[in-house]
């Protein structure tokens, strides 16, 4: 890992305890790329969200040609992906992160729902 003052700690419920960070990256000349990255116990697991098929940028924003969007650098969207990584169990590495996209959408969602004060507009 690199210094650890670019990496931000996230604990779960359970206890569980992921250091992660974003970045913009190109690769080969390819497109850009917008990789949350996940460390736990030091293994990374990098969530890749190829510049294809969807709208990317520098800033952490992700999304599909579905409407479904997310801001990488928020905490609740990082806990989201957290949680949808442990349900997959992949090997350390790269995941598809458009393939996960839909689900943590629905969820952040969900969640803004819930969170909302009664009587509130609803949210975006």
């Amino acid at each position: 890992m690199r210094s650890e003052r670019r990496f931000r700690r996230l604990v779960l419920a359970d206890g569980t305890e992921y250091r992660w960070t974003v970045r913009h990256r190109h690769r080969n000349g390819g497109p850009c790329q917008e990789v949350l990255t996940l460390y736990r116990d030091g293994t990374p697991i990098r969530i890749v969200f190829p510049g294809t098929g969807g709208a990317y940028g520098h800033s952490g924003l992700v999304a599909d040609h579905r409407g479904n969007a997310v801001n990488l650098h928020e905490p609740g969207v990082v806990r989201a992906f957290a949680d949808a990584v442990r349900r997959l169990r992949p090997a350390p590495g790269d995941v598809d992160g458009r393939a996960l996209l839909p689900g943590v959408a629905l969820s952040r969602a969900a969640a803004a729902t819930a969170e909302a004060p009664p009587g509130s507009p609803p949210g975006p």
